[in-house]
């Protein structure tokens, strides 16, 4: 026999089903009568006790019968109305609850006003709807209203909805102002108003204030050490983070997973490899890991600390994933670089029919422009806007990225423009995209169309064109972004420092990317880096040297590049003791196996005239590019061993290397120096079979090889019968080689070609001069210095360099600048008495003019 209260309940539920279907396309008005809405078959219900009647409400009310949640709790809303229940607190309470549920927002503040008797669950009740839903003003509205027209006082689940409130408008003095009220009515030792005053405080930016929160309660909870920890970790100081959790093990509180995941998220800001290790040992010890939010955390964690494959294996151990998943390991592979699997992972989810987020579009956009995949690309711009997100910011702004960074400008420009609302990331993913394609005038209007719409310039934004005018060598322009940087109030941080230095450094003011240097607080090793290759490159390579010693009195470590800029200088100095010093610098950290640090070290051992320590460096490199076996090459053709340079470059094409313009320029050398006509000719015409397109270094090369051979009038009709329009370092070939044969005629000829082509070149005068001193033709060989003189040519004095007692002592013709210069005169003069003693004759027919 079924019970009385059980029967009426079937019925009231049978009741509703039948109101429901009869109302199914009708709208209810609450603010006038609604019985005319229910069909007269449907009479008001007959339940004989009141209690009984409330309660069934109140049941039905949490009751889920209906797709339609919203029309089931205003059709009982309705039969209250009608069963006289109206005026009920009890019940109103209970249909401000589920209006909440069901996001009826206005419905439930219509029944709030219309309600006669409000008592504190009421006043509860729509403080946490509001705050719940991000209506913060209507919250504190409710809350002022609270106490201003009610007797009641607030509790606890007022006060904490109230913080929370606060917390979303960011209101500090309001919330301070509540933090008082907390506890001048006794609230503050309440755990839960605790933890949202520290929930409060650590989202506002006061985590200090948080901490004395938390230090202050009595009582915490799971809840309050999460907030606690998750707060110092978002304001980046996750070692507190951890301290903390530590200090939690030793209490009577068991982390749960929210605890876990705040303090991974901490050990990966940290990359504290060993300390998630240790978490995620603790998960399986409690059993946690088939926690999905939990294994997406680790996944994070282990991406994060560059371990990917440890990231995949959980993925894919996952039984069951959901979308967080899914794009938390499209994510970490974007961020390690490993772009394919990345869109592998992509595909995979999206053939799942699984709906993918604008997240996991945004990675997926950036691996495809690192690849600069732009068919793929494509495809995922035509899933955005299948997938209906073109309106969202972030995805556009990464379609931006991805065509700037795949080379299609002009469908970048297309997505910016049709963009409703751009910004200032929008802009800067524009101009670097202008930048990096150094389309300076571009990347230059829409910074000018930036300023005109009042968008602030971010410190990306002045890194973008640094970065152009650095490759441009643009110095006013440089010049005036570093004055805008200081305007704007930007702060010089690593990423503006260092393009400071380098396009400073390329356009040749050394000293002024120092200042910026010393002016930076903060210094990583990519900033020393700039520095170290600006000097080398303005070849200042002792300040370089000098420099070296500071860094390693700072904290930072040299990397690779450190060491090859550094073998730069060493080699620009022809200084071997510091080149080996490096070297062994290099062997010690474990960094001598980088290919281009190996090719710095080979060229460094060559201008040093160390071949064999040059060749020990290049059998001992594992990865061998092209740029290294150019440089044994080259090594091997300066140095006049043209036959070893040429079965270098026959060992290289064994090996399958192709080989490129610099290869050919090398070889050719190697046999011009060597006197390989045949073979020299041989490689020259084997280029088009490399797909290398002959260049004028080549022409002078084979100019020089026949000239060399004494086959002057070839080297001449050579010329003439090239394809491009010679230089002049192409006659100046010819005229060294009608020095060395004293071919006056022919060398006056290639010298007024070459001085024709580049009347600033001093080469072709000096030659040309020199080819009369050697014929005792003095008065001519001063005629063509006067006319140098007259054209304003300067020739660039010759420098020589000797290293003593670790000190480099440099000499100009003429020079007498050096401390000692009357001791080092006074030697030499002593020096030529002696030669002469021993019967030494000068040759003047090979005097040179080279002074």
């Amino acid at each position: 026999m079924v019970h009385p209260q059980i029967r009426n309940h079937i019925w009231v539920k049978l009741h509703l089903k039948s109101c429901y279907r009869n109302t199914k396309k009708q709208a209810f008005n609450f603010s006038t009568s609604v019985s005319p809405q229910f069909p007269p078959q449907n009479p008001p219900l007959q339940i004989p006790n009141l209690r009984f009647k409330r309660r069934e409400f109140a049941d039905l009310l949490q009751l889920s019968i209906s797709k339609n949640p919203r029309l089931q709790s205003k059709i009982i809303h309705g039969q209250i109305i009608v069963s006289g229940l109206q005026l009920d607190t009890f019940l109103a309470n209970v249909l401000l609850n589920v209006y909440s549920k069901c996001d009826c927002v206005d419905s439930a503040r219509v029944l709030f006003d219309k309600m006669p008797h409000k008592n504190l669950i009421t006043w509860s009740s729509m403080v946490s709807m509001y705050s719940q839903h991000g209506y913060s003003d209507e919250a504190l509205m409710v809350f002022v209203d609270l106490q201003r027209t009610s007797g009641e006082n607030p509790n606890e689940f007022v006060l904490a909805s109230v913080l929370r409130a606060c917390s979303q408008l960011g209101v500090i003095e309001k919330g301070a102002q509540l933090h008082g009220f907390v506890v001048k009515s006794g609230f503050d030792q309440d755990v839960y108003v605790g933890t949202s005053l520290i929930d409060f405080y650590s989202k506002n930016g006061d985590i200090d204030e948080a901490r004395l929160v938390f230090d202050q309660l009595l009582e915490k909870t799971a809840v309050t050490w999460t907030t606690i920890i998750a707060g110092y970790t978002k304001c980046g100081r996750s070692e507190v983070s951890l301290n903390l959790f530590a200090q939690m093990r030793e209490t009577d509180v068991v982390p749960d997973r929210y605890v876990v995941s705040s303090v991974l998220s901490a050990c990966s800001m940290l990359e504290f490899l060993e300390g998630g290790k240790q978490i995620h040992a603790y998960v399986l010890r409690r059993g946690i890991e088939r926690d999905i939010s939990v294994v997406n955390v680790l996944i994070d964690f282990y991406t994060k600390c560059n371990r990917v494959k440890a990231g995949w294996m959980l993925f894919d151990r996952m039984a069951v994933k959901n979308i967080i998943s899914w794009t938390t390991m499209i994510s970490g592979y974007m961020q390690n670089s490993f772009d394919w699997e990345a869109m592998k992972l992509f595909g995979e989810m999206n053939g799942l029919s699984w709906k993918l987020d604008g997240f996991a579009c945004t990675s997926v956009l950036t691996s495809c422009g690192s690849l600069e995949a732009l068919e793929q690309g494509r495809q995922v711009h035509a899933y955005t806007i299948k997938a209906n997100f073109e309106s969202d910011e972030f995805v556009k702004n990464g379609l931006i990225d991805m065509y700037a960074k795949s080379n299609s400008l002009d469908d970048a420009r297309k997505v910016f423009d049709v963009m409703a609302e751009q910004n200032v990331i929008s802009y800067n993913a524009m101009i670097e995209g202008y930048s990096s394609q150094e389309k300076l005038s571009e990347a230059l209007e829409l910074f000018h169309e930036m300023r005109v719409r009042l968008f602030p310039p971010s410190l990306l934004t002045f890194v973008s064109l640094l970065g152009v005018s650095a490759s441009l060598f643009a110095l006013e322009l440089s010049k005036q972004i570093h004055g805008l940087i200081i305007k704007f109030g930007v702060s010089l941080n690593i990423f503006a420092g260092s393009s400071l230095v380098d396009v400073y450094s390329k356009c040749s003011y050394v000293r002024d990317a120092r200042l910026v240097f010393e002016e930076m607080n903060e210094k990583d090793i990519v900033v020393w880096n700039a520095m170290f290759f600006g000097y080398t490159q303005q070849l200042e390579n002792e300040e370089a040297l000098k420099l070296y010693s500071s860094l390693q009195f700072s904290r930072e470590k040299p990397n690779e590049f450190t060491f090859a800029a550094l073998i730069t200088a060493a080699s620009n100095l022809a200084s071997l003791p510091h080149g080996q010093q490096f070297h062994n610098q290099l062997v010690k950290m474990g960094l001598d196996f980088c290919p281009f640090v190996t090719n710095s070290l080979v060229d460094m051992y060559a201008k040093c005239g160390s071949i064999e320590e040059a060749r020990k460096t290049f059998n001992s490199s594992i990865e061998r590019d092209v740029v290294c076996w150019n440089s044994m090459i080259s090594t091997y053709a300066q140095h006049g061993e043209a036959e070893e340079a040429l079965r270098m470059f026959r060992e290289m094409i064994k090996e399958g290397i192709q080989p490129n313009y610099v290869t050919f320029v090398a070889v050719l050398s190697a046999c011009s120096h060597a006197g390989f006509v045949e073979d020299g000719l041989n490689h020259f015409n084997s280029m088009s079979g490399f797909g290398i397109e002959r260049g004028t270094e080549h022409y002078a090369c084979v100019v020089s090889l026949l000239g060399r051979s004494g086959k002057l009038f070839e080297a001449k009709e050579f010329i003439e019968k090239m394809p491009i329009e010679p230089a002049a370092v192409v006659w100046r070939s010819l005229l060294s080689a009608c020095r060395i044969a004293g071919n006056m005629e022919l060398g006056k000829y290639a010298a007024e070609m070459a001085i024709s082509t580049d009347p600033s070149d001093s080469g072709s005068y000096i030659l040309l001069s020199n080819i009369f001193a050697s014929k005792g033709m003095w008065a001519d060989a001063k005629m063509v210095r006067e006319r140098m003189d007259s054209s304003g040519v300067v020739k660039e004095p010759g420098r020589s360099w000797i290293e003593v007692n670790n000190k480099v002592n440099a000499f100009i013709a003429r020079d007498t600048a050096h401390p000692e210069a009357d001791m080092i005169g006074s030697v030499l003069d002593i020096l030529i008495q002696h030669i002469k003693g021993a019967g030494y004759v000068p040759d003047a027919t090979s005097l040179l003019m080279n002074d």
